[in-house]
């Protein structure tokens, strides 16, 4: 029997099936679901990459996806773009580029920017052409809906839902309350 959620609290913790930098041992971890064709997310990674830049090791950092399809139509094959680089060791490179590049996110772009990366062609054509990784996308948006999550970006720490400022400083402010406590 499956039981409410409390509020603003992580349904699934995070775990090796994820997506993550650093470790999962680190005294701060930061889950974010995220849309790649989102503005406000591409604007979030830029600040969680110089939050990771200056916590170093002390960070682990968690992606999961949120394509909000509704309003951004290319999300879901982004998501699926980046999990297909993934098979193939590049999760991370891909990501970082579909943040960089999001309005290009159509199929030609998602090819080239797989080439650029090096990835195995065929082998990345054939993912996405069978959608290969779309059930793992609909787990990532299952697990945010069932953690209260209805827009991205949306950020955990430690578990518990980030609700104040999206900027460096704040966040910086609450991950040094949870290391100092």
């Amino acid at each position: 029997m499956s039981q409410a959620n409390e509020p603003n609290r992580l349904s699934v913790p995070p775990s090796e099936r994820d997506r993550i930098q650093g470790s999962l041992d680190t005294p701060v971890v930061l889950v974010k679901y995220g849309d790649y064709q989102s503005p406000d997310c591409g604007e979030s990674h830029r600040i969680i990459k110089v939050i990771q830049q200056q916590l170093g090791n002390r960070l682990g950092f968690i992606f999961r996806h949120f394509p909000q399809t509704s309003i951004h139509p290319q999300a879901q094959k982004a998501a699926e773009a980046a999990e297909a680089a993934a098979a193939q060791g590049q999760f991370w490179q891909m990501h970082d580029t579909l943040f960089e590049h999001q309005q290009a996110l159509d199929n030609g772009y998602l090819v080239e920017y797989a080439n650029d990366l090096g990835l195995d062609i065929t082998q990345f054509l054939q993912a996405m052409w069978r959608h290969v990784y779309a059930d793992h996308v609909t787990e990532n948006v299952e697990s945010g809906l069932r953690s209260g999550v209805t827009t991205t970006p949306t950020l955990f720490i430690n578990g518990i839902r980030y609700n104040d400022a999206w900027n460096v400083e704040s966040l910086l402010a609450v991950i040094a309350r949870i290391e100092n406590s």
